[in-house]
């Protein structure tokens, strides 16, 4: 079952036993209680482009990013794209001014929350993702 991406309010909830959901503060790491991630996530705010061609006509769509990890990213954006279309991304990461493309699979959709993983990525693109993420692992 896919890890719904965080709340952009900075509260977990966890269900109790009795159905209830309590609240509380996330640190900057996400934590993957299942274990099915293989990188950690973290809180990311940036603008997202999307865009996917489909055979009726393409669909463009904008939004921001929630979460962000070596191997995928969460973002709500201003519409709805399906689990298995393949989009490109374009995002500009903290501490660079050139835009980063990048092509993903929707993993998830809950609403206008979306799990995109990233594919295919040369060698310059996972370096900057990967020094990305340790820049918010250190709270920069």
């Amino acid at each position: 079952m896919p890890i719904r991406p965080s709340d952009p309010s900075k509260q977990r909830r966890k269900k109790t036993a009795d159905g209830n959901a309590e609240s509380r503060p996330m640190s900057s790491i996400l934590h993957d209680p299942t274990g099915l991630r293989r990188f950690p996530r973290y809180s990311l705010d940036v603008r997202v482009s999307a865009k996917v061609f489909r055979a009726d006509a393409p669909v463009e769509l904008w939004g921001r990013s929630m979460e962000f990890g070596q191997d995928g990213i969460g973002v709500t954006l201003t519409g709805e794209l399906q689990p298995g279309e393949v989009a490109t991304l374009e995002l500009t990461l903290p501490g660079n001014s050139a835009p980063l493309k990048l092509r993903a699979l929707v993993r998830y959709r809950d609403g206008l929350r979306h799990g995109f993983e990233f594919l295919a990525r040369d060698d310059l693109q996972r370096e900057l993702i990967r020094r990305t993420c340790e820049l918010l692992a250190v709270g920069r």
